[in-house]
C-alpha cells in the first residue's frame, strides 16, 4: 500500500471512530440520565441500565484509544503524540484537536473515579462525574470541528442527532431537577456502589 492510500486508510478509521465514539458518548450521557430520573423503560431492570451505561462507557474507551493511534500515526497531519493528553498543543488544528484532548482529559477522569468509586465515597464521585456534561459538549465541538466532512449527510445526521439526542436528555434531568422530581440515591445503594 503506497503512503498516500494509507494516510487516507488511517484517516477514514480516526474519522469514522470518532463519529462512533460521539454516538456511543451520548448513548452513555443518555443512558446515566435516563438510569438517574428513573425513565428507563419498566420492563429493564434498573441494575441493567446501570451495566449497560458502563459497559458501553467501558467500551468508548477501547474504541477513544484506536482513534486516538490513528489520527497520530496519519503522515498527513501532524498531531504528535504529546497531544494525546496536554490540550492545546497540536500544530495541526490546534483549537480543535486541543478540545479533543480536554474531552479526553474529563473523560479520563470521570473514568478513573468510577473505578475506584467505593474507594472514593461517594460525595467525592458525584463530584467528578458532573465532569461529564463538560466532557460532551467539548467532544461534540471536537467532532464538528476536527474533521472536514459536516458537509456529508450522513455525517451531519450523526453530529446533529448525537446533539438533539443529548441535549433532549440534559432537558429532561434540568426539568426533573426544578420540578424536584429527582431522588437522592438510597444509602444501601451508595455503600454499594450502584450509582447513577
Amino acid at each position: 500500500m503506497n503512503a498516500a492510500a494509507s494516510s487516507q486508510a488511517l484517516w477514514f478509521l480516526s474519522r469514522g471512530s470518532g463519529l462512533v465514539l460521539l454516538v456511543l458518548f451520548s448513548c452513555v450521557v443518555v443512558l446515566g440520565v435516563a438510569q438517574r430520573l428513573g425513565s428507563a423503560p419498566r420492563r429493564l431492570p434498573r441494575f441493567v441500565v446501570a451495566e449497560l451505561h458502563r459497559t458501553l462507557a467501558l467500551f468508548a474507551v477501547a474504541l477513544l484509544a484506536l482513534h486516538v493511534v490513528t489520527a497520530i500515526l496519519d503522515p498527513y497531519v501532524s498531531i504528535g503524540w504529546l497531544a494525546t493528553f496536554i490540550p492545546f498543543v497540536s500544530p495541526y488544528r490546534t483549537l480543535w484537536i486541543g478540545l479533543g484532548t480536554l474531552a479526553v482529559d474529563l473523560g479520563g477522569a470521570v473514568l478513573i473515579t468510577s473505578l475506584i468509586r467505593r474507594r472514593l465515597g461517594f460525595r467525592a464521585w458525584r463530584a467528578v462525574h458532573w465532569l461529564a456534561y463538560l466532557a460532551w459538549p467539548v467532544a461534540f465541538v471536537h467532532s464538528l470541528t476536527a474533521g472536514n466532512d459536516l458537509g456529508m449527510p450522513w455525517v451531519a445526521l450523526i453530529e446533529w442527532g448525537s446533539l438533539a439526542m443529548v441535549v433532549t436528555a440534559a432537558l429532561a434531568r434540568l426539568l426533573a431537577a426544578v420540578r424536584g422530581q429527582i431522588q437522592p440515591p438510597d444509602h444501601a445503594r451508595a455503600q454499594s456502589g450502584q450509582w447513577a
